[in-house]
């Protein structure tokens, strides 16, 4: 085998519930935004969550991950790259792939998910707490974007100040994270 690809269950999404965009809830001028994240449960492994809203927070998708069990050997050869790995490639692009929707700009909650930067196109930010050092504060969160990237920081801000003169950029998380573990219990 040339890699380690093939050593763990790759992470295949499955749609909890899509949500249709009916004319109503998203015109096609209306503007997506996406949140990704990844659950990790104990007694069923690492989920992987992506929701798309518009501009209001109404979901417009919902997509997650089946469980991702990482063995131990795998842990020792990955090393400190693993986390990266997992929610950069394993998690983050199969769900950036499955969406119907394209979204303004995908923000996550977890350092680790940045690695999903170099599987696509879209811009990918943090959110991070309101006291944490990088970024730029909108709403009541930090936004970290590309470091030392001031143009894609202003265009970043530009996106989501519809967004966050609604919606608290760190709920959604909860969401996906409520959903993940509504599911684990059917």
């Amino acid at each position: 085998m040339d890699s380690l690809e093939g050593t763990h269950r790759a992470a295949r999404p499955v749609d909890l519930a899509i949500l249709p965009a009916t004319p109503m809830e998203q015109p096609s001028s209306s503007p997506a935004f996406g949140f990704l994240t990844a659950v990790d449960s104990p007694s069923h492994g690492l989920f992987g969550g992506y929701l798309l809203v518009d501009a209001s927070g109404r979901p417009l998708e919902f997509h997650c991950t089946a469980p991702v069990k990482v063995s131990r050997a795998q842990q020792i050869l990955y090393g400190a790259t693993l986390q990266g790995h997992l929610h950069g490639r394993q998690i983050g692009a199969a769900l950036l792939g499955e969406a119907s929707v394209e979204p303004l700009v995908v923000l996550t909650d977890l350092d680790s998910m940045l690695a999903v930067r170099p599987h696509t196109n879209l811009p990918v930010a943090l959110v991070s707490r309101i006291d944490a050092g990088a970024g730029f504060e909108i709403g009541a969160a930090r936004v970290v974007g590309p470091a030392g990237d001031a143009a894609a920081e202003t265009t970043l801000r530009e996106r989501l100040e519809p967004l966050a003169a609604v919606v608290d950029l760190s709920e959604p998380f909860d969401r996906i994270r409520a959903a993940i573990e509504e599911a684990q219990r059917h």
